[in-house]
């Protein structure tokens, strides 16, 4: 199965994005083909500042590699790097219903908010259809809130197929059921926008601050309490071992403990578990030139792939 899927570089990645996505990239990889794109024409919707932008890409890619995505196992490449998209984007635009991108919830949720809504993410639903199709893709690995984006992939692909012949591969959404809710720092959806995020690869004192700062409930120390559902419980559960995982849910039902006992478990889980990432981030981002050669490769693999499918398409609709 050949397994695609693409994220933003709109800032450093933090606990959300792994445990939500980029664990299970790393997973992929050792059962199928992957395909991995750092989606830099997506994050010009929310990013006007070139040099943000290029140091965002860089980041990202050493990122990857020191969370353990293997350049030997899974192709990463840059989105803009593989020009093809934005024909194939532009294609699949002409046959694209208006009605259906204004039902699209990224596009709906702005614009009830009152917030600026560029045409970038009111066609952000056809650019995504293009990274998808242009590499044949089969799977594509998303959450609950995505799925919306792979039915209209998956209608543009129908439509097309109907009228110029069986041309696109219909992909699949791949629902991740154990990709795991991350809570932030305030019980919220671990998100940027919120502000609530524990970023991977910022500095351990400041993600230690952030941890004893989490905001917990007023509950007297000696009451037991119920650990699922808690979210330092939640986060410790990500980064702890079984057993200790197992002894603090003890304590919890036992009662008689205070929340920063638990935040001191959690900060040093959190270093312990992102050590060795840690460890090889600092080697890479002192080898720029292995980091571009990686890049480089993985846009040469996948613009291979995307030529093939541009020419098929292309060649459908009669524009060579």
């Amino acid at each position: 199965m050949r397994i695609l899927s693409g994220i933003q570089p709109t800032g450093r990645f933090h606990w959300g994005n792994y445990f939500g996505a980029i664990r299970q990239y790393i997973e992929f990889q050792h059962e199928h083909e992957g395909l991995y794109f750092i989606a830099d024409l997506h994050a010009l919707n929310t990013i006007r500042d070139a040099g943000v932008l290029r140091q965002n890409v860089q980041d990202a890619a050493i990122d990857l590699l020191a969370l353990g995505l293997d350049p030997a196992k899974a192709t990463l490449f840059v989105q803009s790097e593989i020009p093809e998209v934005s024909r194939l984007c532009w294609l699949l635009m002409t046959g694209t219903p208006l009605g259906l991108l204004e039902r699209c919830h990224a596009f709906k949720d702005k614009k009830a908010k009152g917030l600026p809504a560029s045409a970038g993410l009111f066609t952000y639903p056809v650019l995504m259809a293009a990274d998808i199709l242009l590499y044949d893709s089969n799977w594509v690995p998303v959450g609950e809130d995505q799925v919306q984006h792979i039915e209209v992939c998956r209608d543009l692909a129908r439509s097309f197929n109907v009228h110029f012949g069986e041309t696109f591969v219909m992909p699949e959404a791949k629902v991740v059921e154990d990709a795991a809710k991350v809570p932030g720092t305030d019980g919220e959806k671990m998100s940027k926008s919120y502000d609530n995020t524990l970023a991977i690869f910022e500095p351990v004192k400041d993600v230690r601050k952030k941890i004893m700062r989490i905001s917990t409930d007023s509950r007297p120390m000696e009451e037991a309490k119920e650990p699922e559902g808690d979210h330092l419980y939640d986060l410790l559960k990500l980064v702890a071992s079984p057993e200790e995982t197992q002894e603090v849910a003890a304590i919890y039902r036992r009662g008689g403990f205070g929340y920063g006992d638990i935040k001191k478990r959690l900060a040093d889980a959190s270093e312990r578990y992102f050590a060795a990432a840690r460890e090889r981030r600092v080697e890479l981002e002192s080898n720029p030139q292995y980091v571009r050669s990686v890049l480089d490769q993985g846009a040469a693999k996948a613009r291979e792939k995307a030529s093939e499918v541009l020419a098929r398409v292309e060649s459908a609709c009669g524009i060579k």
